[in-house]
C-alpha cells in the first residue's frame, strides 16, 4: 500500500466515526519522519477511541502494518504510526494546546480529494 492509500483510508475511517476538523499535512518534502500527518478531533474520550479503533480495523483489513499506538487509554491524544503516515487523534482541548498544525506549517495542507 502506498502512503497516499493509507492516508485516504485512515481519513475515511475517522470520518465514519464523525471526526471533526480533519487536516492532512504532506510533510514528505520537509521531514524524513513520514509522508503525511493526519490530525483530527473528537468531542469526547469515547469518540476519540472509536475513531482510533476504526482506523486500526480498516487499515488492518487493508494490510497496512501499524507500528505503534500511544495514548489510547487516556484518549486525549492518540498517536498511530503507520510508517509513512502518522495519525493524531485529539480531544478538542489538547488539539488546541499542542497546535500541531502550527508546528508543521512548513508542510503542505492538502484536501481529501488530493488523496484519491
Amino acid at each position: 500500500m502506498t502512503s497516499k492509500e493509507i492516508a485516504r483510508l485512515a481519513c475515511e475511517a475517522m470520518e465514519e466515526k464523525k471526526a471533526q476538523d480533519v487536516k492532512i499535512i504532506n510533510i514528505e518534502n520537509i521531514s524524513t519522519l513520514a509522508d503525511y500527518f493526519i490530525i483530527a478531533s473528537g468531542s469526547n474520550r469515547n469518540q476519540v477511541q472509536a475513531m482510533a479503533d476504526n482506523v486500526s480495523e480498516v487499515l488492518g483489513k487493508a494490510g497496512a502494518e501499524q507500528r505503534q499506538m500511544e495514548g489510547y487509554q487516556n484518549a486525549n491524544w492518540i498517536l498511530m504510526d503507520y510508517r509513512d503516515v502518522v495519525i493524531h487523534i485529539f480531544d478538542e482541548e489538547n488539539r488546541l494546546f499542542y497546535d500541531l498544525e502550527r508546528i508543521w506549517r512548513d508542510g503542505s495542507l492538502i484536501s481529501r480529494e488530493e488523496l484519491n
